[in-house]
C-alpha cells in the first residue's frame, strides 16, 4: 500500500515538474525572437552622401532598439568603385545567413539583385529602381527588393543655376555614362536645359581618375558646370572644384554634401534622412512586411544649400533674397 502511495506521489511530482517546465518554456522567447538580426551592407564607393545614407539607416535602427553587438550585427562591405568586387561581395552575401541586405547606390543594388533571390533587399541612393531593372514597378516592386530613391529635383537645380548665373547659355555636365542612375539624371538635365533655353555640353567619365580631365575639357566651352548625384564623379568632387575655382566657373551640384565639399549650391535631398527613411522600412521587414508589397519611397523635402566660400573662389555673387531662402549657408 505504501509503495502505491509513494509511486502516486512521485508521479504527481513529476507531472507538476513537467507542467512548471512547460509553463516556463512558454514564457521564454522563441528562438526567432532571441536571434540576432544579421544585416549585410554593400556600398559602391566611399563618399559623404552614401556614407550619410548608411549612417542614417543604422541610427534609426538603433533608435528603435536594435543595438549592434546585442541584437543586431552588420557586415559592411565597400566595393571601392569596382563592379567585379561588388559582384564578389554580392555572391558572398547570397551564401551568408543574413536577415536583410542594404544595397547603397545603383551598381551595388544591381549586383545584389542578380545574386540574391531569397533574402530581403533594401536599396537606397538609387535614382530610378525601375529603369535599373531592380523592381517590376514603383508601386509594387515584386520579388525581394524595395527601398528608397534619391531622385533629385534636376529641373529645380537648373532653375537655381539660372538665378545665380542669369547670363549662362551653355552648361557642362559631368557624369559616368556607365551608371544607370547617372544616365537617367543626364536625360532629365537635357530636358530641363532645353525647357529653360540652355545648351547642355556633356563630359563623360568611366572612373574617378578621369574626372579632373573631363572638368578641364569644359573650360572655355561652358558658362557653368553641373554635377548630378553620380557616384563616380562625386567621389572625386574635389577634382571638379579645383577646376571651377581656377576658372571662375559656377558649380551647381546634386546634393548637399557636394556643396560642403566645395560646390556652389544645390536644391537637393539630405542623404542622412534618406537613410533613416530606409531604416524605418527595415524595421517593418523585421516585423514581417514583404518587400514585394512595399512601394519604393521618395524623400519629399528638399533643401537649398549655398556655399559662400565657394562663391568667393568662383567669383560669383549670391543675391540676398536667395540667401534668405537657404536652409544652410556655408560661410
Amino acid at each position: 500500500m505504501r509503495s502505491r502511495v509513494l509511486s502516486s506521489l512521485i508521479t504527481i511530482i513529476l507531472l507538476m515538474t513537467l507542467l512548471v517546465a512547460c509553463s516556463n518554456q512558454n514564457i521564454k522567447k522563441t528562438p526567432q525572437e532571441n536571434k540576432i538580426k544579421k544585416v549585410g551592407i554593400i556600398q559602391i564607393v566611399e563618399h559623404p552622401a552614401l556614407d550619410d545614407a548608411r549612417e542614417g539607416f543604422i541610427k534609426v535602427l538603433e533608435e528603435a532598439g536594435y543595438k549592434e553587438g546585442e541584437n543586431i550585427s552588420y557586415d559592411y562591405q565597400n566595393a571601392q568603385g569596382d563592379m567585379s568586387t561588388a559582384q564578389t561581395i554580392a555572391k558572398q552575401f547570397a551564401y551568408d545567413d543574413l536577415d536583410l541586405i542594404l544595397a547603397i547606390a545603383t551598381p551595388t543594388a544591381q549586383a545584389v539583385a542578380n545574386s540574391v533571390k531569397d533574402t530581403p533587399i533594401l536599396i537606397t541612393a538609387v535614382t530610378d529602381p525601375k529603369s535599373a531593372g531592380l523592381v517590376e514597378s514603383i508601386e509594387k516592386p515584386g520579388a525581394n527588393i524595395t527601398g528608397t530613391s534619391d531622385l533629385t529635383p534636376v529641373k529645380e537645380q537648373f532653375k537655381l543655376l539660372i538665378k545665380i548665373v542669369p547670363q549662362a547659355k551653355k552648361v557642362g555636365i559631368i557624369y559616368n555614362a556607365g551608371e544607370t542612375n547617372s544616365v537617367v539624371q543626364a536625360e532629365l538635365a537635357e530636358s530641363a536645359a532645353k525647357e529653360l533655353g540652355l545648351e547642355l555640353i556633356p563630359a563623360t567619365v568611366s572612373s574617378s581618375n578621369e574626372v579632373y580631365q573631363s572638368a578641364q575639357s569644359l573650360v572655355g566651352r561652358v558658362d557653368a558646370i553641373y554635377v548630378p548625384t553620380d557616384n563616380t564623379v562625386v567621389s572625386a568632387i574635389q577634382s571638379v572644384v579645383k577646376v571651377t575655382n581656377k576658372s571662375n566657373l559656377p558649380l551647381i551640384v546634386g546634393e548637399d554634401n557636394s556643396v560642403e565639399n566645395g560646390g556652389l549650391a544645390t536644391v537637393g535631398i539630405n542623404y542622412y534622412n534618406l537613410g533613416k527613411q530606409t531604416g524605418k522600412m527595415a524595421i517593418k521587414i523585421f516585423n514581417g512586411a514583404k518587400p514585394a508589397e512595399m512601394p519604393i519611397q521618395y524623400l519629399e523635402n528638399t533643401d537649398l544649400v549655398i556655399n559662400l566660400k565657394a562663391a568667393e573662389k568662383m567669383n560669383v555673387e549670391i543675391k540676398e533674397d536667395l540667401l534668405s531662402q537657404a536652409k544652410k549657408v556655408i560661410k
